[in-house]
């Protein structure tokens, strides 16, 4: 039981995290439609940059802690990506330089978009796994 809740954990802050680059290429795509100024979509932006990078370093710490040593290797490049945005200082989208980088940016999210759906879908497949195993040993 104590490990499909770990799972379960695993899956709702990485379903917070996909919500949160979602929430990102939504105000991106309303900057490019000019829906939005750009400065209120860096603002916008920028307030949940370090959300996304603190939750992405907890959920590494966790599948650590718990021994889900696969799951950390896999959360791993995308941890080691975000530390290395933060230590260039190329992590805050710039109000000036936006509309520059508006292609950039974008591809940037979807390429991290699609890479937290894939470990949403082996997460979701550990906690499967995980409840099919728990079944099979009440049997």
């Amino acid at each position: 039981m104590r490990d499909l809740l770990t799972w379960l954990l695993f899956f709702f802050v990485l379903i917070a995290l996909l919500g949160i680059v979602v929430y990102q290429l939504m105000c991106l795509a309303d900057l490019e439609f000019d829906y939005i100024n750009p400065y209120d979509s860096a603002s916008r932006i920028n307030r949940v940059i370090m959300p996304e990078f603190i939750s992405q370093g907890v959920l590494c710490f966790l599948y650590l802690i718990t021994g889900h040593w696969f799951m950390s290797l896999l959360s791993g490049p995308y941890l080691y990506y975000n530390v290395r945005l933060y230590t260039r200082r190329q992590h805050l989208i710039d109000v000036t330089e936006i509309f520059n980088l508006l292609n950039w940016e974008k591809k940037q999210r979807l390429i991290k978009l699609g890479y937290l759906i894939f470990l949403l879908f082996v997460s979701l497949f550990w906690m499967i796994w995980c409840v099919l195993e728990e079944d099979e040993h009440a049997l």
